[in-house]
């Protein structure tokens, strides 16, 4: 059997087609703004969005702090909520790039209480720093797809106090597959929003940040402020031009394998899925606490199982568990993976 790798949809390998369009792109130096394959992405990729300009970035995080840099002033409030990905996983970005100040909504798994958001809000105030910019992620980090009607609700608050919003879109395309919409109703509530290539969509390196035409053309200054002025990054946009075209509609596969791998795994009846997380490709679950008490129970040796077993999964934290399905994971590997999981749980409660 091949690796299985569970532990993220980034350990995506790119397919032989983007591959072979590395090999043949054509490429100039970006920085000036000569690189055709590059120029050709960021069209794709901001028409796709219904946004007038793209930029092509290294990675999510270089994107949603390419994002906050050029929305917000030294010294700006941004509103976010206290799980977010940007709050989360970004090693305190915000601080050291932007000199900007994070004001926490309450954990809502994306979804933001609109009425908590006005009281956040920081109006015309000397004692004050100013609220220079609101975020929110969709799909969100947890497994969990926020609704138009909370976005549009964000959306119309923002407007009304003239505040600008940017949405790390890393999962769009999932989040636009769960909600059964068009990823540009989700995108027209934003003044900016950030999404990937290299999660579900197979692509080896790089993302989008994507606005208007003015937006853009102060976040290219800002990138090569960051260091992220690539060169003949043509050679890493060809392959994300093929994610595009050929990647975007077959996520609902990964959709479809999430739900089989939870049907599957609950079927072995050693563990609690989290059935209200289930919106996109990611599983989260935690043990039972009947093989948990075992005494020879041990993550360690679970986790070694596998991995003697070409499986790849990461640790649990707070005792819980995420598998994440993608492109090199389909049926037959979930079905190998929880006879596996069964074989090891078995002999931890006998």
């Amino acid at each position: 059997m091949d690796l299985i790798d569970f532990r993220s949809d980034t350990v995506t390998t790119p397919t032989k087609e983007m591959l072979d369009a590395m090999i043949s792109a054509r490429v100039g130096d970006d920085v000036y703004g000569d690189d055709p394959t590059v120029n050709m992405l960021e069209d794709k990729s901001a028409a796709i969005l219904g946004k007038e300009s793209a930029v092509f970035v290294p990675s999510g995080t270089f994107g949603n702090q390419l994002a906050i840099l050029t929305h917000a002033n030294r010294g700006d409030e941004v509103i976010i909520s206290e799980d977010n990905h940007i709050v989360l996983y970004e090693v305190g970005a915000p601080a050291v790039i932007s000199s900007v100040q994070l004001r926490f909504l309450k954990a809502g798994r994306g979804k933001v209480d609109v009425n908590e958001l006005k009281t956040l809000y920081r109006d015309d105030d000397i004692h004050f720093p100013k609220t220079g910019l609101i975020c929110m992620e969709n799909a969100h980090t947890d497994g969990t797809v926020v609704p138009i009607k909370n976005i549009r609700q964000v959306h119309y608050f923002a407007k009304s106090v003239d505040v600008p919003t940017h949405l790390d879109g890393a999962r769009i395309f999932n989040a636009a597959i769960s909600l059964g919409v068009d990823p540009k109703d989700i995108a027209k509530y934003f003044d900016s929003v950030m999404f990937c290539f290299s999660k579900g969509l197979c692509a080896p390196v790089g993302s989008v940040l994507t606005g208007s035409r003015s937006f853009i053309q102060r976040a290219k200054k800002n990138r090569k402020l960051m260091g992220g002025g690539m060169r003949q990054a043509g050679y890493l946009a060809a392959p994300c031009i093929v994610a595009l075209e050929k990647m975007v509609s077959r996520l609902k596969e990964d959709h479809k394998n999430a739900k089989f791998l939870a049907d599957k795994l609950n079927d072995t009846g050693f563990f609690n899925i989290c059935w209200d997380r289930l919106d996109i490709n990611m599983v989260f679950f935690t043990i039972k606490n009947k093989v948990i008490e075992k005494k020879n129970y041990s993550e360690s040796e679970f986790i070694k199982f596998l991995n003697n077993n070409n499986i790849k999964i990461s640790p649990s934290y707070n005792r819980e568990f995420r598998f994440v399905t993608h492109y090199y994971i389909d049926e037959h590997k979930i079905k190998y993976s929880v006879d596996l999981i069964e074989q090891f749980f078995k002999r931890v409660v006998k």
